[in-house]
């Protein structure tokens, strides 16, 4: 809490006032991370591009060779680290009235787990701001998988965990389509037409975002299968896999990228943040 509490020191008038100028960075960041990533395959898609490294590391890298890019790099990092501060506080002090029930609990742990998912990324970027340089590291998610795999009937616990993030893409899916994003953005300041336009690229966009978690989710069956921790694969992986399904099958995920992008910046510009 001494970081979220330094951060809001440095934000003029109350605590909830501090918080929502973060957490509107934290979309900001996001969206442009996403239509950085999105770009990149679609790139790739459409032959301009050989390699299909579309990661969330690989689109903040390219952040360097623009004007400013430095800047950015740190912007893009206080807006992520922002969007961590928020996601604890709906947990913490439930602002979406979610309740202390077996479901409320679980959903406040997901907004955490929600936040903590861009914790290293915003690590990354603000290591390239203040050097100029970062290691990526080795992948945390297979180092895991091989401790797993290593202990007792390791094996189904990676089989299972792979079927859980397929439950987790597939319920983006879903949640694309049963009108909760009505919910996420305040539509008052624009026209229907706005609206609905705001509203399909959500949809477009969270369908493609859980296409992709599917993807990693069926790596993870894979390496439960095989006991073979290298089998583990990232968003990374997960745009290979589509590239070679054909430029027909990546672009429309690509595209689906730059539209989550495009939606989570007017979520910045028009939050829908309760209980703040």
């Amino acid at each position: 809490m001494s970081v979220a509490n330094t951060l809001l020191s440095a934000v003029p008038g109350s605590p909830s006032a501090g918080i929502r100028l973060l957490a509107r960075l934290g979309f900001a960041a996001i969206g442009v991370v996403y239509l950085l990533m999105g770009a990149l395959a679609l790139m790739v898609a459409t032959g301009l591009r050989l390699a299909a490294q579309a990661d969330k590391e690989e689109a903040v890298q390219h952040l360097q060779t623009v004007p400013g890019g430095r800047l950015l790099l740190g912007l893009i990092a206080v807006g992520l680290l922002g969007y961590i501060v928020w996601r604890f506080t709906q947990a913490i002090r439930d602002t979406e009235g979610k309740g202390s029930d077996a479901k409320g609990v679980g959903t406040r742990l997901w907004y955490v787990c929600s936040g903590l998912f861009y914790s290293g990324l915003a690590l990354y970027a603000g290591r390239l701001a203040l050097q100029g340089y970062a290691d990526k590291g080795g992948s945390t998610s297979q180092s895991l998988t091989a401790k797993v795999l290593a202990w007792p009937g390791g094996n189904w616990l990676v089989l299972l965990a792979g079927v859980v993030i397929i439950g987790v893409g597939l319920y983006q899916g879903y949640r694309a389509f049963s009108g909760q994003l009505r919910n996420d953005v305040d539509g008052s300041s624009l026209t229907s037409a706005q609206q609905r336009l705001v509203y399909r690229a959500a949809q477009i966009g969270i369908t493609a975002r859980g296409a992709v978690v599917a993807i990693i989710g069926y790596f993870v069956v894979q390496a439960g299968r095989q006991s073979r921790a290298g089998a583990v694969g990232s968003t990374d992986e997960a745009f290979d896999l589509l590239a070679a399904m054909g430029p027909l099958a990546l672009g429309v995920v690509a595209l689906g990228f730059v539209a989550y992008g495009l939606y989570s910046l007017v979520q910045a510009k028009y939050p829908i943040l309760r209980g703040l």
